[in-house]
Formats: structure tokens, sequence, C-alpha cells
């Protein structure tokens, strides 16, 4: 790897290379919002340790398995970039973890109880067949245990892949379902038929395996931020693009 680094590239290459992928606009507005972090991070007087930076690289060590000094060289050679480039990059990511903090750590306990129902969850089983008859007679036999409802599925199921897995559709927030099919999901205890119920794919069966409430985890708490900040960013920068068009009055 370290000898494509031999081979000169003009940056220009660069950027038409990014144009033809249609990557560069993405690249243009993280450098922009690269920009929007610093500045107001720089305002809000939120600045970074030595003790920071060097934990975030020694954490990014361990992750890559780099235990020798050489190894990490090796590694950012590989990388083609420098030590420098790498603190920098480590700095930029710190600065806008702690500024996201700053802006929005008050806020993501009120968001959740506000949106709580959004974050309750099911690990859900489904059956879609075709026929409402036969979707009919399947719900009768699974009730008086002629067959389970796993078996039913993979034999009968539309779905091939679900049909591998005996209907299993994995752990489903409220939001994946249709709102009509979420309220009732949601509203019944686990273990119980549901269904028939009719959608443009068929007529489905379910049954809720278990009903997770929602908890403000600290993965939950993260994303969350994550998300606050990230439309944070986005309306700043249109901000400044609306400020930066020309007078039109």
């Amino acid at each position: 790897m370290n000898d494509i680094a031999k081979i000169f590239i003009e940056p220009e290459e660069v950027i038409n290379f990014l144009k033809s992928e249609m990557n560069l606009k993405e690249v243009y507005e993280n450098i922009l919002f690269k920009k929007i972090i610093r500045q107001v991070a720089q305002e809000r007087g939120i600045i970074l340790t030595t003790e920071e930076i060097e934990a975030e690289a020694n954490r990014q060590r361990r992750e890559q398995h780099l235990e020798k000094a050489a190894d990490t060289l090796a590694w950012l050679a590989d990388q083609l970039i420098s030590a420098e480039d790498w603190e920098e990059g480590i700095r930029d990511r710190l600065l806008s973890k702690k500024l996201a903090e700053a802006l929005f750590s008050q806020e993501v306990e009120k968001f959740f109880i506000q949106n709580r129902l959004a974050f309750e969850q099911v690990i859900l089983y489904q059956l879609v067949v075709e026929s409402e008859i036969l979707a009919q007679e399947l719900y009768y036999q699974i009730e008086e245990g002629e067959i389970s409802f796993y078996d039913a599925a993979h034999r009968y199921d539309i779905d091939s892949d679900r049909r591998h897995k005996c209907g299993y559709e994995g752990t489903i927030y409220r939001f994946d379902l249709q709102s009509n099919i979420a309220t009732i999901i949601f509203s019944v205890p686990p273990q119980q038929l549901i269904g028939p119920m009719k959608t443009e794919q068929g007529y489905h069966l379910f049954i809720v395996e278990e009903l997770i409430p929602a908890i403000l985890t600290r993965e939950r708490y993260q994303e969350i931020i994550n998300n606050m900040f990230k439309n944070w960013l986005v309306n700043e920068l249109n901000y400044l693009l609306y400020l930066s068009l020309p007078n039109q009055f």
C-alpha cells in the first residue's frame, strides 16, 4: 500500500474524481461543517486538553491493535497521512463531540420523554400470504395448536428469506411499521397471535415475542444527541449559505 504514495496525483485529479463519483458536494459540506464547529467552539470557549487528545489516540491504537510506536507510524503511512494529520482529525472529532454536549446535553432527556413512543421496540415475527382464506385458516390452525406459527411461516410465507427464518423480522421500531399495524402490535401482549391484517403485500399474521420498553440508555442518548447536532449543523450551514446569497432586492 505504501507504494501508492509514490505515484503523484495532482489535486485537480482528486477534485475531478470526487465530481465523477458525485461525492464532491458531501466533501464540501463536511469541510464547511468543520469550519462551523471550530468557529462556534472558539466563541464558546471550548478547548481540548493534551490528556483528552492522548486518550483518544490511545483508544484508536488499541482499536487498531497497534502496540508499538513503529506499528502506529506504519499504519499512518499506509493511510497516506502524517502524525500531524492524525492529530488534527482527533482534535476535530473531539471538538465536535464536546460542542454537541455543550449545545444539547440538557435537551436529550426532554426530547426522549416527549418522543418516548418512537423509541419502543418489539421483537417481531410475521407471516404473509396472498390469500385471505389461507390467512384465516392458518390463524385458526395456530390458535388450535394444529401447527405452530413458526412452522406455518416456514411453509407458507411468500418471502423466501422470511420462510428460512420462520417469520423472524427482528427488533423493530414503531415507525418501521404502518401506523395502523403499529398501533395494534404495540398494544397487544407478547405471544398473542395478531391478524389477519391486509396490506399491499398480502394478508399478515404477527406474533410479538417481546416488547422492549423505551429506556434512555447511553447508546440511545448518543444517538439522540448526534441527530440533534447533525440537524443543527445543517441549519447553520443553510443559514450561512442564505447570508452569502446576493441581495435580490
